[in-house]
């Protein structure tokens, strides 16, 4: 069956089961729509929170980091399984038995202060909007080569598809969808890593296969093919790094506190019944994760290996453009592969100086890797379907933490404490529907490439709610004054920063260069200084004003031991 044929097919397929389960889930009460009443069970919570976690960056761009950046493009890997070690075992149970239903509750609650609930919302929605972006990019990317529409019109369609099964379900909806779309997903994922391991090493399993000799060159392990590739191509040695050693702490530890910071994923962990529940699920969402993430370092190296053999020739002389591979001319279609034929001799040819001719956006490798490696028509089916679910999976996540941020913590618990039940869900599902639009429009006109994108946001989540979040739960002495300062200097200090340098909305001031930065510590590593700034303003703060009160330090030193149900609730 053709190619597109068999894309809509599988796609609509996993497009109708969304929407059934949408139907079958709908919300009819603001604990469904917000932590899906609080009754999912630990399995199903895990799988639902793997997905919500494991977004387009995950599966769509992260490998792609790797193929291209090395050794470097770790540090993304580390950052975001590290992370959520972090938040698994720090901060998981403790606002469980806090028991509020999102992140500016509890800061609200916690610091006792409109102003600092106020301030989190904000926190919140600028984070959730930044995430996003790079998950509408990634329906973009997929529509744009699969279903061969414009970028535009593949990240309408996802927008639309969003718009049903997060509004009409809420929690409730999103994560029984989410447990869909993590079989697919990870599915959509490793079938392909399995053919090609095969295929290169003779291995089944990729994560062996990532350190066996290839089968072409039974001598050659495939990491030295790729150091050698890398420098034969004026690249540095692939195992190896050219980021400072800071910048890399940085970049790692941003990404690490971040994931403890992200409000979508925090807020999963009110859907279970009990404090238990909630430490249980972590743990099956870790072992979910684990075999996306022990597998993309492998699909990275396999893509890049097959991805210059094809464009260069099996001679490293450069292939005929005449004669370029279908997977070239499929992607020149969407614009995210280009080729320039500078010398005039008719070849293309990649490298990292002056003879290359060839562009090659990061975020395609994983989704034309079985293309490159001349797989079924139906595997590139299934690998559409897996990019689309893990960027639709975490968009929804995202856009409810949006909503409710406003509906919940703006208007029930600040501006209108009145509104009725009813009122509030529709109020929910108002702002939902218009975050859907924001984020379309992000999507469309995107900031960056997807994992780059997904990496400010992380930085902005380290910069203000990680800090708050474990003072929070750690140090009963800290204020309303010292948490709300530590906040606005984090989130003041990383966004400028980023804008300064990734000429975000503006024109760039400086060139984006490392010997630019503070301390050599890229843009995507500056929540790590942000936190810092948050952690030391907070403090310097809060032993310059009023003391917390007796009622709030109890509350802190009973919530340190995560025992009971700590159902959740609104008031």
């Amino acid at each position: 069956m053709e190619l597109q044929t068999l894309t809509y097919i599988v796609v609509g397929l996993t497009f109708a089961l969304y929407i059934g389960i949408a139907i079958w889930a709908r919300a009819g009460s603001t604990k469904e729509f917000y932590v899906a009443g609080g009754g999912v069970n630990p399995v199903a919570n895990g799988m639902a929170t793997a997905a919500d976690w494991m977004s387009a960056a995950s599966f769509i761009s992260m490998a792609g980091l790797i193929s291209f950046m090395g050794y470097d493009g770790a540090v993304y890997l580390l950052g975001w399984t590290g992370g959520y070690v972090l938040l698994a075992l720090c901060l998981a149970p403790y606002l469980r038995k806090f028991g509020k239903f999102t992140v500016p509750d509890f800061i609200g609650d916690r610091y006792y202060s409109q102003t600092a609930r106020t301030v989190a919302v904000v926190c919140a929605i600028l984070i959730s909007f930044t995430y996003v972006a790079g998950q509408m990019r990634g329906v973009g990317v997929v529509f744009s080569r699969f279903l061969e529409v414009d970028i535009t019109t593949g990240v309408i369609i996802g927008m639309a598809v969003v718009f049903f099964y997060a509004v009409l379900g809420g929690m409730k909806g999103i994560t029984y969808t989410q447990v869909a779309q993590y079989c697919v997903l990870i599915f959509a994922y490793m079938v392909p890593a399995f053919f090609i391991s095969i295929m290169m090493t003779g291995h089944i399993l990729p994560q062996t296969g990532f350190g066996a000799t290839l089968t072409s060159e039974p001598d050659v392990y495939l990491l030295q093919k790729l150091d050698q590739i890398s420098v034969d191509l004026g690249f540095a040695p692939y195992t190896e790094g050219v980021r400072s050693k800071l910048d890399v702490i940085a970049i790692t530890c941003a990404l690490m506190v971040g994931t403890a910071g992200l409000p979508h994923v925090i807020v999963r962990f009110f859907t279970v019944p009990k404090v238990r529940d909630a430490r249980i699920s972590a743990g099956w969402a870790l072992l979910f994760i684990s075999f996306l993430y022990t597998t993309a370092p492998a699909v990275a190296s396999f893509a890049r290996v097959n991805m210059v053999d094809t464009i260069n020739g099996s001679d490293g002389k450069g292939t005929e453009y005449a004669q370029a591979p279908q997977w070239i001319k499929n992607w020149e279609k969407t614009g995210l592969i280009t080729h320039d034929d500078k010398n005039g001799d008719g070849r293309m040819f990649y490298s990292n100086d002056e003879r290359n001719e060839m562009k090659v956006d990061r975020d395609i490798i994983v989704l034309a890797n079985p293309e490159i490696a001349k797989l079924p028509n139906w595997v590139i089916a299934l690998v559409a379907a897996g990019g689309i679910a893990a960027a639709l999976s975490t968009a929804a996540g995202l856009l409810l933490v949006i909503s409710t941020s406003i509906s919940h913590d703006l208007l029930k618990r600040n501006l209108m404490p009145n509104i009725s039940d009813k009122s509030e869900l529709r109020y929910a599902r108002g702002a939902a529907a218009v975050a859907i639009m924001v984020a379309g429009y992000l999507g469309i006109n995107p900031p960056g490439f997807v994992a780059e994108v997904v990496a400010f946001a992380f930085g902005l989540a380290a910069a203000s709610f990680f800090p708050a979040i474990i003072m929070g739960i750690f140090y009963k002495r800290m204020n309303k004054e010292g948490a709300i300062a530590g906040m606005l200097a984090g989130m003041v200090f990383t966004v400028g920063y980023i804008i300064y340098f990734k000429g975000i909305f503006i024109t760039p001031l400086a060139a984006n260069v490392p010997e630019n930065w503070l301390l050599g510590i890229s843009p995507e590593g500056i929540g790590s200084v942000g936190m810092l700034i948050n952690f030391l303003v907070a403090f310097v703060v809060s032993k310059m004003t009023a003391v917390v009160p007796k009622e709030v330090q109890d509350i802190v030193e009973s919530i340190r031991f995560p025992k009971g149900a700590g159902e959740a609730h609104d008031h």
